[in-house]
């Protein structure tokens, strides 16, 4: 660094200021360099040890749910030392020290994920808690975090004992470098374990926010190593010799001397060039985190104003239908839930009331909160449950004419109509397809649903016990059994034989599988493929037209399926082979 311009005097003066108000002196500084060049040692059991133990467990934490397990492997930290040596070496321009403390980075995050991975696999379970999920989407505000976190360390390994005691876990557990690396062994565990094609998505969440922490703690601790002036002439030279005598750092040496770029190395270690190179990467990891971040603030503000509508129909409800005409309390809202499908807003209530309200008292409701709300009455639509008070029941019990009460099979009917309203509203990931949901209640199951859906494969086991937890939480009905029953979409083909007017027994067994379908679910429809009699004109094969006519009688006789349930489709050429295969 040149000392003639006066800006490198005037920097030189602050370094050796500051240096000097944090008690640093050359034999302390000579012994931070080589502690920290101790810390990227490969020989070193103890630190795989505690590679093996954080990650291990980082990743029953994550799986676990639990915050208190996860801050124990935070605690434990082994990964700091590699990263601060990286800075180090920046500041300085350590050769030597960059090689050692990559490759130390690079064999300790593989090694971390690696058992990570191996843990995943061999859990019985593998769901996605809200620790996993709280680590797929880093934003600015975490690239914040550990810049400030990064400084903070590095100002705490610059001071004595007592500082770096009293701050070193602060520091570890607000970056907390393991749990995203386990992150990322748990979305690759899913992936072989399981072949869930989520899993990447949070593998790559977790890679992001680790690389996030690793650059900012980088950056800063190259930043407070340059301004503690820790690259004085009197400490390189006893650095140097003790480079020379350490094992490690020699071998390290040795192996760069004979690498033809050895000299390339040298030329690009300037200090502006070394500064501009984090920098740059730290724009770069800014443009996905600034995008997590827009989309954070949209969350909250959506949440906002969902919360200013829910106050809203609240204060209209109880303005309005909350109190008798006498000034005493008619309702209060039991559950509110609020969906807008495109640009009409859906209002669910569920009140518990003393006198039910008629659909003219509904209509004014509406009428009233579209003008609160100023929308159109037509694009609200209010699905009220009414739960009666006892009083309620006492009153409305009809003495003479007991028979006016709903029966058992009437309450079980509008029963299975809500459950079956609230369904309507459930989708299964693609390509899965529901058919439709089959409900009973029995002595031991409270309420048993069936969800039939079509599909080439089955769902993942995770994918069912998100939407298994879905539907317990739509209906509030924790006790409710789900069961999942698929139905294969390729249904086999046809022999057609031109000659051929009688259907065969094999036709006749296949045929029969696909009307016991047809029938009781009438929302599905063939959809058979069908030679073409020419590649010019999408015609069947006059010879074929008899055959097939038996076909569509056959199962119109006796699985009563109607001609809109069968679809044609002129796409198999030169084939003698139809086709059959259910849509929805």
């Amino acid at each position: 660094m040149p000392l003639k311009n006066p800006f490198f005097r005037r920097l030189n003066y602050f370094r050796r200021r500051f240096a000097h108000n944090l008690g640093l002196t050359d034999a302390r500084k000579k012994q931070i360099y080589q502690e920290i060049c101790e810390s990227v040692s490969l020989s070193s059991v103890s630190y795989w040890l505690q590679v093996l133990l954080a990650a291990g467990i980082a990743t029953l934490g994550l799986v676990l749910n639990s915050p208190a397990v996860i801050i124990g492997a935070m605690l434990i930290s082994p990964l700091m030392g590699s990263i601060l040596a990286s800075g180090l070496a920046l500041a300085v321009g350590d050769v030597i020290l960059v090689v050692r403390a990559t490759i130390n980075l690079i064999l300790s995050c593989s090694l971390a994920i690696a058992f990570a991975i191996l843990l995943v696999s061999l859990l019985p379970f593998k769901e996605m808690t809200s620790e996993i999920m709280a680590r797929t989407q880093p934003n600015l505000l975490d690239l914040m975090v550990a810049l400030f976190s990064g400084a903070v360390g590095s100002v705490a390994i610059c001071q004595e004992q007592k500082g770096v005691a009293t701050s070193l876990p602060g520091v570890a557990i607000a970056v907390a470098l393991m749990p995203p690396l386990c992150v990322v062994g748990y979305g690759l565990g899913l992936v072989f374990s399981v072949a869930n094609s989520n899993g990447l998505q949070v593998a790559m969440g977790g890679g992001l926010l680790f690389f996030t922490n690793l650059v900012a703690i980088v950056f800063t601790a190259m930043l407070v190593f340059f301004f503690v002036h820790l690259d004085t002439k009197n400490v390189k030279d006893q650095i140097h010799q003790w480079q020379d005598r350490d094992r490690e750092s020699h071998k390290a040496q040795q192996i760069l001397l004979r690498l033809p770029t050895a000299g390339y190395f040298q030329k690009i270690g300037s200090l502006p060039g070394r500064f501009l190179l984090i920098l740059l990467t730290i724009v770069v990891i800014s443009l996905p985190l600034n995008q997590s971040l827009g989309q954070l603030r949209q969350e909250i503000i959506r949440k906002r104003q969902e919360n200013q509508l829910r106050t809203l129909i609240t204060e209209t409800w109880q303005q309005q239908l909350g109190k008798l005409s006498n000034g005493e309390a008619r309702a209060y809202i039991n559950q509110l839930l609020i969906a807008e499908q495109q640009e009409n807003l859906i209002v669910q209530l569920q009140v518990v009331t003393s006198k039910f309200y008629s659909q003219t008292e509904r209509e004014n409701f509406i009428e009233r909160l579209a003008q609160v709300l100023r929308r159109k009455p037509e694009s609200i639509t209010l699905k009220l449950v009414q739960i009666p008070t006892g009083q309620l029941v006492e009153s409305q019990t009809p003495q003479p004419l007991a028979l006016a009460s709903p029966n058992i099979a009437e309450l079980q009917t509008q029963f299975f109509q809500a459950v079956k309203t609230s369904l309507q509203s459930i989708s299964l990931p693609s390509p899965a397809q529901l058919i439709t949901t089959e409900i009973s209640i029995s002595a031991i199951n409270p309420l048993s649903i069936q969800i039939i859906y079509l599909s080439d494969r089955d769902l993942q086991e995770d994918g069912k016990s998100l939407l298994t937890n879905q539907i317990r939480n739509q209906l509030n009905i924790p006790q409710t059994t789900v069961v999942y029953h698929r139905i294969n979409p390729q249904l086999g083909s046809l022999e057609l034989v031109q000659e051929q007017t009688e259907i065969t027994a094999p036709q006749k067994v296949i045929l029969d599988q696909v009307g016991k379908l047809l029938q009781k679910y009438p929302n599905l429809i063939l959809s058979w493929q069908l030679p073409l009699a020419s590649e010019k004109t999408n015609e069947t094969d006059p010879l074929l037209s008899n055959h097939l006519e038996s076909l569509r009688r056959y199962l119109a006789e006796k699985w009563q399926v109607k001609d809109s349930q069968i679809q044609e489709k002129f796409d198999q050429k030169n084939a003698n082979d139809l086709q059959l295969r259910l849509t929805l």
